[in-house]
């Protein structure tokens, strides 16, 4: 199916982009570069507060692609719950949460339990700066004021000690 729409970046040019921002090269460079015009390019570092967005990456703790496929095949093969965490070196509980939470033994499938746990990864809320703009105008204000996060987080605690929409901590700030 064709693309509508204006065509975004590809991996490689957003890791060139944040390359050469970083590298202090002006926005009219960095479309040059990409042959995007400098407004796309502000867009995206708008949208992502001038800093690099992390590679989202798996915890070593949590279930792994292929351990999925182990779970599905020993529930094909119509092995126990014990069996399989064993083969796995898993807690057989862990096995049980992960089937239970997938649609049970029948409808169990591994690239749907794999995405469903991508998705459920991802934050469900947008940070509380972001959605409260009374908060994010008075941390701007201290900010402006030269406080730091540490201090402004304390002074919110204070003021507003019994209202949590009004606190926020210093590593949000």
């Amino acid at each position: 199916m064709a693309r509508t729409g204006r065509p975004g970046l590809s991996p490689e040019q957003k890791r060139d982009l944040w390359v050469r921002w970083k590298a202090g090269h002006s926005l009219s460079d960095i479309g040059r570069a990409l042959g995007k015009h400098a407004a796309s390019v502000f867009g995206i570092l708008q949208a992502h507060g001038g800093t690099m967005p992390t590679t989202r990456k798996r915890d070593v703790a949590c279930l792994q692609p292929g351990e999925r496929e182990e779970i599905s095949r020993g529930l094909v093969a119509g092995s126990s719950f014990r069996h399989i965490a064993e083969q796995l070196g898993r807690s057989a509980s862990t096995v049980s949460r992960e089937v239970g939470r997938n649609g049970g033994r029948r409808k169990y499938r591994a690239t749907a339990a794999d995405g469903r746990a991508w998705q459920q990864g991802l934050r469900p809320k947008p940070c509380l700066l972001a959605a409260n703009p009374n908060l994010q105008s008075m941390v701007a204000a201290k900010l402006q004021d030269h406080w730091s996060p540490q201090q402004i987080s304390g002074w919110l605690k204070i003021e507003h000690g019994d209202d949590g929409m009004m606190q926020v901590s210093h590593e949000t700030i």
